[in-house]
């Protein structure tokens, strides 16, 4: 238990670490998209900023020009005029905001930068910004309207999207500063895109290196739980052969013990001169030996099963008359001391059937039912017609079997928790021995079982 902790602690750590380690490597691998993500549109806005200028003789900002230089003309006039400071403050709030809007509603920069994105193959729906970071009027002196100010103007809607506002702090872009100066105002204003599809842009170029990153992640976690899993099933397997091994040394032991023991009285004096005590302890020696040769026999089965398939050697068999016969057998046997209720009536059904393989699953179920009782064993034998098959069952009112040992009790040397003490001898081979007999004649072998309730066994065989 120890050492499989170990190793679980052992590999989750393992795990922690590659994933914390593909974590940091996305990360980089993201910031660095990230960069040349804003280097290839900065680059392509300056390419479409030469390309305007070039080609269209404009930088976007004519009409922009023409209403400003119109609008400061009047403004400075009424600048002049006003001689309170709050209504200064007041009419320079004013000239600010309508600065803001003429640049945002008559510009043109944004459509044809669009445009040209689209002939790139570019992404073209982004938002702009429009930062004024110094905005003087010119009269008999300048007056200063605003300076290094930071004023984030959204968007205007029209071929470019309306889209929430972001950060912009943290994802724009900067294309360019502009500044204008005519005989009434002088200005300088930033020009900033943003695109709001950015991340998933930048994952769609990094989806390849994603998806291997995930995939590596989860193949090493799906080879430590298959090799974990391998663990717990080897270690599973050890813990068989070791209860195997004890238990067939104290099945051993015992009719060895009485051989030795009977061999001993054969030779004592008293006994030597009584023919009655003669016989009776060459029966015991004899009964003893039977046992122990039985157990052998098992043994070599079972390995004779591993190398290879065991026949069969099917008869068309009365299967009504061969349960009575195996049930009569039992009850004047082994299971004298139980009460068995027949609950079938075949009407002379005949199978092919292997009588010897079909009467040793049908034992072991029934003694079982008798080994694992803790009251007098009450068995109910069912058998009936299912189409093309017939059903058999046996049911007991046993101590019953775990749902986490029913995933199990068919195993090779496979015994219950609650089984396997000394109370209830076995070798964990009786229901292996069911199975396999029972997939012999092509059929299948299931259990219904509740702790305390007893336990039901179907046997299903074609015939």
């Amino acid at each position: 238990m120890k050492k499989r902790n170990t190793i679980l602690l052992l590999g989750i750590t393992s795990i922690i670490i590659l994933t914390s380690v593909q974590v940091l490597i996305i990360r980089g691998i993201w910031k660095q998209k990230n960069e040349m993500f804003s280097l290839k549109y900065t680059m392509g806005a300056q390419e479409a900023l030469y390309f305007i200028n070039r080609r269209m003789s404009t930088d976007g900002f004519d009409t922009v020009r023409f209403v400003l230089s119109k609008y400061s003309e009047q403004a400075n006039r009424e600048l002049r005029m006003i001689k309170d400071t709050a209504l200064l403050n007041q009419k320079k709030k004013e000239i600010f905001e309508f600065f803001s809007y003429s640049l945002n509603k008559e510009q043109d920069l944004s459509e044809m930068l669009a445009k040209y994105f689209e002939l790139r193959g570019l992404e073209k729906k982004f938002i702009y910004t429009i930062v004024i970071n110094d905005l003087d009027l010119i009269t008999d002196d300048t007056v200063s309207i605003i300076h290094s100010a930071r004023a984030k103007l959204p968007a205007r809607p029209g071929i470019i999207e309306k889209m929430a506002a972001v950060d912009y702090a943290k994802s724009r872009i900067l294309v360019n500063w502009f500044q204008m100066e005519d005989n009434y105002y002088r200005l300088r204003f930033d020009y900033f895109i943003d695109f709001s599809d950015k991340q998933k842009l930048i994952l769609r170029e990094s989806a390849a290196f994603l998806g291997m990153s995930i995939f590596s992640i989860v193949v090493v976690v799906i080879i430590f739980i298959i090799a974990y899993r391998n663990l717990i099933e080897e270690k599973r397997l050890s813990n068989l052969k070791t209860d195997f091994i004890n238990n067939m040394t104290h099945e051993l032991k015992t009719p060895l013990s009485t051989i030795t023991v009977a061999g001993k009285t054969l030779e004592m004096p008293q006994v030597i001169t009584n023919e009655e005590k003669i016989l009776e302890t060459a029966r015991m020696i004899g009964k003893q030996s039977v046992h122990l040769n039985q157990l052998i026999n098992m043994i070599l089965e079972i390995s004779m099963w591993e190398r290879s398939q065991f026949e069969l050697d099917k008869k068309n068999t009365d299967v009504g008359d061969l349960l009575n016969d195996i049930v009569d057998s039992f009850s004047s046997g082994g299971g004298s001391n139980a009460t068995i209720n027949k609950k079938y009536d075949l009407n002379g059904l005949k199978a092919e059937l292997d009588p010897v393989y079909f009467t040793t699953m049908v034992n072991n179920l029934l003694s079982n039912a008798v080994k694992y009782s803790v009251n007098e064993p009450v068995i109910d034998i069912e058998g009936f017609r299912n189409e093309n098959s017939v059903i058999f069952r046996v049911s007991d009112n046993g101590i019953g079997i775990s749902k986490t040992d029913q995933k199990h009790i068919f195993d090779k040397f496979y015994r219950a928790q609650t089984g396997n003490i000394h109370k209830f001898k076995g070798l964990g081979l009786g229901l292996y021995y069911v199975k396999r007999i029972a997939e012999a004649h092509g059929g299948n072998v299931s259990v219904s079982s509740k702790p305390g309730k007893g336990s039901t066994f179907t046997i299903d065989i074609p015939y």
